[in-house]
């Protein structure tokens, strides 16, 4: 239960020299890096899935909802970061509040959703490629995008098995090595592929409008039918539940707080900034696709946005949008990558990992061999493993962290009233415990096997932390010394 003073966290956020973290990063890149990670291609397909099985056109409601939701956690990373700009986001937050062990706890669980996070979305940028690279009659032979565990049944009836998902490990190698490159190089690349893919989507939300249809927004609220989360109000909120993991990812955000010029400043900015542009993107893309088909054409439907498009004359929007979604991935995975290292960067600053993690490029001052070991790691799974188990880990750790942020808001406003802090979290405690009792009521309805995973997992981790982090730990030898 051992706390790090804030003291002792600004003094390490204070070092300068060659074995620290460069800091390239403004309130711009740390907005970009937001929305890298949010804009997934959950959009193009958890837009229409809320519109058809819960909230009809209210969808945007729906992501009004969501965002509100996310919000209470959000304002409350802020105060952490200009509180404390550290890298390792939750877990250094934890460490202040709540002590070593629920950090170790925090930090464990965020490197789990990183690591499946980035091998997860590769695997789906495999399968997009193939689509794009069909269109211009390009042909990867199938055993190379496919896992061992995997078969695909060709033109002629013969069926195969996989050998490896080529693809997939390539990308993730290909963006390990632009990450070991430097921060502003990987901050650069993140801009330009958010800026691709924001076009496609405004593209989409400008040419979309003029098709639009009001027949199709009667009844705007769809009446419920008599069951919890079938249209009506209930549907509104179900809806919210199923659109706020697209929303998921702003946290990540708050790991790069040692790369961050000004981070007092710039944290906020970057976390907040993220949040509300991703809000008025997805709520007027809702309008426009819920206002070009009818909700109900997208029931069963994965892509909703080629129902939409076909309503217009723009055929080759659809071929755009799968170029988005591929780009989209890019930047996700890029993000999950940098994101994983700076938490194991942390932990191993700390003694709690071994000190390869935090071991910094004399040049590129990044951590690199954490960047390659991680990288060759994940592109293993990504080659090896079918996304049918890698995709059933869900975010249940990225909603923990959320609560455990929030708690630590109360704590630090209870122990630490007059510390610096250049944003305050507005409203508190009511703020704070909607937070939390926002993420609890998402963590709840996840299904059992989920939560199983999660204990296995943090079993894992404790057997670690009480096998090497707990004898290794610098704040715990620093106490022994004393």
């Amino acid at each position: 239960m051992l706390k790090k003073s804030l003291a002792l966290l600004r003094a390490e956020a204070a070092e300068t020299g060659d074995s620290t973290l460069k800091r390239t990063l403004g309130g711009f890149s740390l907005i970009a890096i937001g929305i890298g990670v949010i804009i997934g291609a959950g959009l193009f397909s958890l837009t229409g899935i809320a519109a058809a099985n819960n909230a009809g056109p209210a969808v945007t409601l729906s992501f009004l909802v969501a965002a509100v939701g996310c919000a209470f956690s959000a304002l409350c990373y802020a105060e952490f970061a200009s509180m404390v700009p550290v890298a390792g986001s939750a877990y250094t937050y934890s460490y202040a509040t709540m002590g070593e062990l629920f950090a170790w706890i925090i930090g464990w669980d965020l490197i789990l959703e990183y690591s499946v996070g980035a091998a997860t979305v590769a695997i789906s940028w495999s399968q997009y490629l193939v689509r794009v690279l069909d269109k211009f009659n390009l042909h990867i032979p199938p055993q190379l995008v496919m896992s061992p565990f995997e078969t695909a049944k060709l033109a002629d009836g013969a069926v195969v098995s996989g050998v490896v998902n080529v693809p997939a490990m390539l990308i993730v190698l290909a963006i390990t090595a632009i990450i070991i490159r430097g921060t502003s190089g990987s901050a650069w690349f993140n801009a330009l592929v958010v800026t691709l893919k924001v076009a496609v989507v405004l593209v989409f939300i400008a040419l979309g409008w003029q098709y639009i249809d009001p027949a199709n927004y009667q009844p705007y609220i769809p009446q419920n039918t008599g069951t919890f989360g079938e249209f009506g109000l209930s549907g509104i909120l179900r809806g919210a539940g199923v659109v706020f993991f697209v929303f998921i990812g702003f946290d990540i955000v708050a790991t790069m707080a040692q790369e961050t010029k000004n981070p007092q400043k710039n944290m906020p900015i970057g976390i907040i900034g993220s949040l509300l542009i991703c809000t008025v993107l997805f709520v007027l893309f809702g309008h426009v696709l819920t206002g070009l088909a009818n909700y109900t054409e997208f029931k069963n439907s994965a892509a909703p946005v080629a129902i939409a498009i076909e309503k217009t004359p723009y055929a080759w929007l659809s071929s755009a949008i799968i170029i988005a979604i591929l780009i989209g991935y890019t930047s996700v995975i890029l993000v999950d990558l940098m994101g994983q290292s700076r938490v194991f960067f942390s932990m191993s600053k700390d003694g709690l990992l071994p000190r390869i993690f935090s071991e910094i490029h004399p040049t590129f001052r990044t951590p690199h061999k954490s960047n390659l070991l991680l990288g060759v790691f994940i592109s293993l799974f990504a080659g090896f493993v079918p996304i049918s188990v890698v995709g059933e880990m869900t975010s249940i750790g990225t909603l923990l962290a959320f609560v455990m942020v929030c708690l630590g808001v109360l704590i630090m406003r209870k122990k630490e009233p007059d510390a610096p802090r250049s944003f305050r979290t507005p409203w508190v405690p009511v703020v704070p415990i909607l937070g939390i009792l926002t993420c609890l009521l998402m963590m709840v309805s996840l299904p059992l096997d989920t939560w199983l995973r999660l204990f296995v997992w943090l079993a894992i981790g404790l057997a670690i932390y009480y096998g090497y982090g707990k004898k290794h730990s610098k704040l715990r030898q620093a106490q022994a010394t004393e």
